[in-house]
């Protein structure tokens, strides 16, 4: 991961509607050639959030800066350091991919000459060399979103704000973006990406920044929030949804720690701290109590558990 100073920075970012707070103080700092993962149940001001650090929105208090010009002073600085995707296509489908990257680049005032080597130089990059000249009604999910990525970076800009990329794609087209993505931070891009698939941040972000009710409630690297969350879980799916209960008290005197009962899949889950020793030890406490084990692991806690985990102690303040 590329450190540095930081391309993106707010402090204090304050917003209101009417009588509605989407900023309540937002804190963020994303540091040069990184990904940073922003994310939050809806309505907790991530959009919000990425409108005022592209300058479409004027907040209502605090500071921000992009990639070293206030967001508020100089918006004109910060819309030419920046590129911007948002959750829908903004290409032209009747169109070709070339004529779309073309129509972009005199758009930002390139010479017809340079805006067609900026196009063949787009395609190239995200793969899109042998469709350039089909129109864009006839490609996949996937590369629709390849040529937007290449539309917002006519004019290589070095801060990429992606709000929702792959939002309706399918496994083959998300994996498609990931890898534009990866390319685009190994040439020294930073991007700021906003997301509903918990699975994407952990496989793109250096880092991830938790937005609730307006604020950043945690931020960290994915493995460090995963850590807070206490480490490894062993899981246990049982054959009989009868057996659960005996199970997690089976697995809690075992372990020593409160179970997770989930009868849907019929799983019970447990924090755990050395991982054989808890493994061999669980698996010979069901033997014992003759439970039936459809199959057992340990695995580190996913993002979605930190998510639900951070945003739920949030309610229950509220509450």
């Amino acid at each position: 991961m590329a450190t540095g100073t930081a391309t993106i920075e707010a402090e204090g970012l304050r917003k209101r509607y009417g009588d509605t707070t989407a900023l309540a103080g937002l804190d963020l700092t994303v540091a040069a050639g990184t990904v940073c993962g922003l994310l939050g149940p809806n309505g907790a001001g991530k959009t919000t959030a990425v409108r005022i650090l592209t300058t479409l929105l004027r907040p209502d208090g605090g500071r921000a800066r992009v990639a070293g010009h206030d967001v508020l002073t100089r918006p004109d600085r910060v819309r030419a350091a920046i590129g911007l995707v948002g959750q829908h296509a903004a290409v032209d489908e009747v169109l070709t991919g070339r004529q779309n990257l073309v129509l972009f680049g005199r758009l930002h005032h390139l010479t017809r000459r340079a805006a067609r080597a900026r196009a063949d130089a787009l395609l190239d990059r995200f793969g899109l060399a042998d469709a350039g000249d089909r129109a864009v009604s006839g490609y996949s999910g996937g590369m629709r979103r390849r040529l937007d990525l290449a539309a917002s970076l006519i004019l290589a800009p070095p801060v990429l704000f992606l709000d929702e990329p792959t939002t309706g794609l399918d496994p083959r087209g998300r994996s498609e973006v990931w890898d534009a993505v990866r390319a685009l931070v190994a040439d020294g891009t930073t991007v700021l990406l906003t997301t509903q698939y918990l699975d994407e941040a952990d496989q793109l972000a250096d880092t991830v920044a938790v937005v609730d009710t307006g604020r950043v409630v945690a931020a960290g690297t994915p493995a460090q929030l995963k850590d807070d969350l206490g480490g490894d879980r062993l899981d246990v799916m049982l054959h009989h949804a009868g057996d659960l209960a005996e199970a997690a008290a089976v697995i809690s005197a075992a372990t020593g720690a409160e179970c997770a009962v989930d009868p849907a899949i019929l799983r019970v889950s447990a924090p755990v701290g050395e991982r054989v020793t808890a493994l061999t030890t669980v698996l010979r406490a069901l033997q014992e109590a003759q439970l039936g084990v459809a199959d057992v692991a340990v695995r580190r806690p996913t993002l979605d558990e930190v998510f639900l985990r951070l945003t739920a102690a949030r309610e229950e303040v509220a509450a």
